[in-house]
């Protein structure tokens, strides 16, 4: 298949780019610049100009594939609602060109979209959560109904050595504030995946998923935020203390609304429906290997 990709070139994206180019895919990389455009060559990639912020360049790109994954997306939590919004807008654009054609559409979501507690959120959970990011699997309802084949995969924290996910804001910081910290307890808990794990779950996506499903791409469902902490102290050689709720929102700025979360989730539904099995390292091996002393 022809595959079109946003977000070809960032953390996740270019790891799928890889994965996609390896299984014989094509891939079909937007970019907007000279380096992102020089990343999708040396990855064996066809450049596709454009950016999240012009519908045309997404609807051409569309045009132009056999399938779609959506993984672009701004992380400027200062204007996090505004960037989820946006979002929403990339996936209508993408949808309109798909309409009728029976060609996939793959968009990101997070498992934190959905509020279990008590239990493990699942794949068959519905979005209920007050985050804005809801956006984004309400824009794939939305589309579906048009008649588009769109597939969700939710994602966890996504880690490697040298990124993972929010933690990379908790390590910076702990290293600004000279401690490590956690919320409460903090037995409250983050589900996570390694990044070529999640690579390889798109892939699947892509050859096998359903029409309307969901996948988590969860290898460990939820790591304490205490252990998190701790990996941290022990990289940075710094002290590792809880924070009350009152002290949260001070010590950890727009990040207080995600450290007491306790948000684990399952992903037994996706490996049973596509055979896909994590086999990567775990999130504390891999903050174990993060290089602390790089800002």
């Amino acid at each position: 298949m022809r595959v079109f990709v946003t977000g070809a070139t960032g953390f996740i994206g270019s790891a799928v780019v890889r994965e996609l180019i390896a299984a014989g895919h094509r891939v079909l990389g937007l970019t907007r610049s000279d380096k992102g455009a020089a990343a999708l060559v040396a990855a064996g990639a066809e450049v596709h100009r454009g950016s999240i912020d012009d519908p045309d360049s997404l609807r051409s790109g569309a045009d132009a594939a056999d399938g779609v994954i959506h993984l672009a997306f701004n992380h400027d939590f200062s204007k996090w609602a505004a960037n989820c919004e946006a979002d929403r807008h990339v996936i209508q654009a993408l949808g309109s060109a798909l309409v009728g054609s029976d060609r996939p559409l793959i968009i990101t979501s997070g498992t934190g979209i959905a509020l279990t507690p008590g239990r493990l959120t699942t794949e068959d959970d519905a979005p209920n959560s007050p985050i804005p990011r809801v956006a984004s699997e309400e824009a794939a309802a939305s589309v579906e109904a048009r008649g588009v084949r769109v597939s969700v995969v939710r994602l966890p924290q996504v880690h490697d050595p040298v990124k993972q996910g929010l933690i990379t804001y908790l390590i910076a910081v702990a290293r600004e504030k000279g401690v490590s910290a956690y919320a409460g307890d903090g037995l409250n808990r983050w589900p996570a995946v390694h990044r070529l794990d999640a690579a390889h779950l798109y892939r699947l996506v892509l050859e096998k998923g359903s029409a309307g499903a969901r996948y988590h791409a969860v290898a460990e469902e939820g790591v304490p935020l205490r252990e998190i902490a701790e990996a941290i102290g022990r990289g940075l050689k710094v002290p590792v203390v809880s924070k009350s709720a009152e002290e949260a929102g001070g010590h950890f700025g727009w990040l207080g609304v995600f450290v007491g979360a306790d948000a684990p989730a399952s992903s037994a539904l996706t490996q049973a429906r596509l055979g896909w099995h994590p086999s990567g390292p775990g999130l504390i091996s891999d903050l174990a290997e993060a290089r602390y002393s790089e800002s």
